[in-house]
């Protein structure tokens, strides 16, 4: 085992990572001081993680499919479809909330099934049947809402993306409950941190001298528990973001302890060596497209709740949004590399700027401008990270 004990050579051995973080620290500081600080009001913290939650769940499962080797352009379609189809079913013939969630869960599922099929059976590239399934699941949408807006939901459907949890533990001007679930996380994070970090020593790999880890876990416990405090002082814990939270520890552990997680770095960093070891190479590409579908009708469900309401136009862009996230999170435009952690900060990347831009007032061709140049970097700097490697 050998000791890391310097700041700069921790950062340079593991540059994909770090770069990530230190980008959002210094995009959150710029637009901080840009907006006088209201970016960080805890209002505002809470608006940024009700607005773009939906694209933080579907970057979860399209970093899935580029680590794969893969890509998937028709999230936004299959999204706008499932919330389409549960607002049919709850607006229009009256059936509980819960209902209209599972049946646009069920329509995920099966548009994934369905694009799973040609991709791993049939042989078809991810890029054209997801291309073909933008325009037939945006077609089905209309259909299915007959070409109309449909709108309001049903109150209970409401509080899946508006609702909060809070007041349960009390508080005197600040909720409780949210800085436990916090307070839990971070121990769970820290717990984590020891046990891989004593795997890694066992397995003499190279990890970081104690003051600098020690350091780590209290910085990253910092930031997390003002994170909880500003929630505890606007609205409490959001049911969207428990929602998220789930999915991502239930991500990672899937891509990092599952025998499917494995296959899926194997199959999108050498296909040839994957087939050859034994990997069922179909199987694991119908599982991620049929994966993608069901996140893509988990984002529909939560698009649909907060914006109270179905729209044959609904979804538009998401999937750029999501492909954004994974490849400014670290993902490898070759496929291979890549983390759920690192889609999420990609994707709070986005959002931060976004919601900043809009804070300051800046035109809609302003931010496209600014969001295309981040996402250019971003893969410029995959690439330059890449051939650094190769020239050691």
């Amino acid at each position: 085992m050998t000791g890391i004990s310097n700041i700069r050579e921790l950062l340079t051995r593991n540059l994909r990572q770090s770069g990530i973080v230190v980008a959002f620290v210094a995009i959150i500081a710029l637009f901080t001081a840009l907006t006088d600080g209201k970016l960080l009001d805890p209002g505002n913290l809470t608006n940024i993680v009700l607005q773009y939650a939906h694209i933080l769940v579907l970057a979860i499962g399209m970093v899935i499919v580029i680590i794969g080797g893969h890509i998937d352009l028709s999230v936004g379609s299959i999204a706008a479809l499932a919330g389409g189809v549960a607002a049919v079913l709850l607006i229009k013939e009256g059936q509980p909330w819960y209902v209209g969630v599972l049946a646009a869960i069920g329509v995920g599922i099966l548009a994934g099934a369905w694009q799973g099929f040609w991709v791993a059976f049939v042989g078809i590239p991810a890029f054209i049947t997801t291309l073909a399934g933008m325009l037939l699941f945006r077609g089905l949408t209309f259909r299915v809402l007959e070409n109309v807006s449909l709108s309001p939901f049903p109150t209970e459907y409401g509080k899946i993306s508006n609702g909060f949890q809070n007041g349960l533990f009390g508080g005197p001007g600040y909720d409780v409950f949210t800085l436990v679930i916090f307070a839990i996380a971070v121990a769970g994070y820290v717990v984590g941190q020891f046990r891989a970090r004593r795997a890694a020593i066992a397995y003499k790999q190279d990890v970081a001298a104690t003051p600098l880890f020690i350091l780590k876990l209290v910085a990253v416990g910092a930031v997390v528990m003002w994170f909880a405090w500003q929630l505890a002082n606007s609205r409490g814990l959001p049911n969207v973001l428990i929602i998220l939270a789930v999915l991502v520890i239930v991500y990672t552990l899937v891509t990092t302890r599952t025998v499917f997680g494995r296959h899926v770095y194997a199959i999108g960093g050498n296909l040839t060596a994957a087939t050859l070891s034994g990997v069922k190479v179909k199987w694991v590409n119908f599982g991620i497209m049929l994966n993608m579908g069901f996140l893509a009708g988990v984002a529909g469900v939560i698009f649909s709740s907060r914006t109270n309401g179905a729209q044959p136009g609904a979804g538009n862009l998401f999937e750029l949004d999501a492909i954004a996230a994974a490849f400014i999170g670290g993902a490898a435009v070759t496929g291979g590399v890549g983390r759920v952690t690192g889609a999420i900060v990609g994707g709070l990347i986005m959002a931060v700027m976004t919601n900043g831009m809009q804070l300051l007032g800046a035109e809609q061709s302003t931010q496209y401008l600014v969001k295309g140049m981040v996402l250019l970097l971003a893969v410029a700097f995959d690439v330059w990270n890449k051939r650094r490697a190769g020239a050691r």
